[in-house]
């Protein structure tokens, strides 16, 4: 007779995405991110604004929109960051970390210059894009691989918990038979 799995038995199997967002390589992945918050702010507030000064108008609202984009997407990856090593060190469950995601919003965001006008932005900005978009992609994928299923269980219960009610419902306005 073949031996049932217990659905207690398979939550306290541990995920690849666990294991990987708590080892070494998450410890250097929150180092490069906020070593990238740092090198970026001081670009900005530095080197950038004479770099930006050089530039033609158009190129300089470029310059003004990337830099605002690099600075809204790093502040996203720094967020999600801090709220996964919270994780790690016990402050937060994982359970309340995929509740408390929601104020984190982790979204692709693309250049909003054209390429040829890209180009034309000063080499440490379109590297510091380059290098964020990077490590944008690498957070995206683990925090799916992470949050996924988590999401899918909220979802779920919800879905059950409205069907639940429509039955209620439906129960409560049935015409009984006479």
């Amino acid at each position: 007779m073949a031996k049932m799995t217990n659905f207690s038995e398979t939550r306290n199997t541990v995920s690849f995405a666990q294991k990987l967002a708590s080892s070494e390589n998450f410890k250097a992945l929150f180092k490069e991110g906020m070593g990238l918050v740092e090198e970026a702010a001081s670009y900005l507030d530095g080197q950038g604004r004479v770099d930006a000064k050089a530039l033609v108008r158009l190129d300089a609202l470029a310059y003004a929109s990337e830099s605002m984009r690099l600075t809204t997407r790093l502040m996203q990856l720094a967020s999600w960051l801090l709220l996964q090593r919270a994780v790690n060190e016990g402050e937060l469950s994982p359970a309340q970390a995929a509740s408390d995601k929601h104020k984190v919003k982790l979204s692709r965001q693309d250049l909003a210059a054209p390429a040829e006008q890209f180009e034309r932005l000063p080499e440490q900005l379109r590297e510091l894009c380059a290098r964020s978009m990077r490590l944008q992609s690498r957070i995206l994928h683990l925090d799916r691989l992470l949050y996924a299923k988590a999401e899918e269980e909220a979802v779920a219960t919800v879905n059950f918990g409205i069907r639940g009610q429509l039955e209620q419902l439906r129960r409560a306005f049935q015409v009984q038979p006479a």
